[in-house]
């Protein structure tokens, strides 16, 4: 009898897959179960906008102001929050958004590029998948003839949370770097799944954990240790299949003591749980011998 678990026709065979993505849980939890896995939800993150956005406003009025050389977006929620939050306070959007477009912009990814074409705003330079910080710098390092980075002033939309490799390697090349943070991540408010997801995985009742955001392994680990579960966490991880949406992702997992097993060859969703069901048996036979 052929495998189902193939490239032509992947599948997870039954295997109980936890989901710990918020937003788009629901769409999440429907992929897994059409390649045969049965998902367990735990929404594990809570967009906050922030209560004060004294920064995001001092950014727009020193923009408008061309204060600024370079404007860094690393996300397209993000973007779109920067971009509300000044039309909020302000009425209108419509001098902020001729500000960034005689501005340089540099993008992380496709989703603040989306955005920007929306607005009618240029972009000078997109990194590269994966679309970490790496290809970012390494796409201004490309164009260092064009716009060096000595002595630049350069905005960089965060999101969530600061990252201080890029920031760091933007001051080591000589940029006058200003954070610009316009909202941040917080645990949800109903911690029930998660905790459910942490006593599971303490179990060893969990064949594959899916994470597609760094925060999601950060959210996680913080309930499991005030629930005295961390390391019993992360053996469940070692007993389970790792997968990892991309290499930011990957790189917590591992600063968090977990090994990921599975990286798509594209940082999307569709792309990680495909390619997940399709090699989730033989990762799960290696592991569990």
């Amino acid at each position: 009898m052929a495998d189902r678990r193939t490239a032509a026709n992947p599948s997870f065979g039954g295997l109980r897959v936890l989901v710990l993505e918020s937003r788009r849980a629901r769409e999440m939890a429907s992929i897994v179960t059409a390649y045969g896995g049965e998902p367990m939800a735990a929404p594990s993150m809570r967009e906050v906008p922030l209560a004060s956005n004294t920064e995001a406003v001092g950014f727009a009025d020193r923009l408008e102001r061309d204060e600024f050389d370079l404007v860094i977006l690393l996300t397209g929620v993000g973007t779109r929050a920067l971009v509300s939050v000044v039309e909020t306070v302000r009425g209108s959007r419509e001098s902020f958004v001729a500000a960034l477009g005689r501005t340089k912009v540099a993008a992380r990814g496709p989703k603040p590029v989306a955005v920007l074409r929306e607005l009618g705003v240029p972009v000078w330079a997109t990194a590269p998948e994966p679309n970490t910080w790496r290809e970012l710098l390494a796409v201004l390092d490309a164009r260092r003839a064009e716009l060096p980075l000595a002595g630049l002033r350069v905005a960089v939309q965060e999101y969530g949370a600061s990252n201080p490799d890029l920031l760091s390697g933007l001051e080591a090349r000589g940029a006058r770097v200003t954070r610009v943070p316009v909202y941040r991540w917080a645990l949800p408010e109903d911690l029930g799944p998660l905790r459910s997801a942490v006593g599971a995985l303490a179990e060893r009742r969990v064949d594959v954990a899916i994470f597609t955001t760094a925060t999601q392994a950060v959210h996680l680990l913080h309930v499991a240790e005030e629930m005295g579960q961390a390391d019993a966490v992360r053996a469940g991880l070692r007993h389970a299949v790792v997968a990892s949406i991309g290499p930011t992702t990957s790189e917590e997992l591992r600063q968090q003591g977990i090994a990921p097993d599975v990286e798509p060859t594209h940082p999307k969703m569709g792309f990680l749980v495909r390619e997940t069901a399709e090699r989730a048996a033989g990762i799960l036979r290696d592991k569990r011998r």
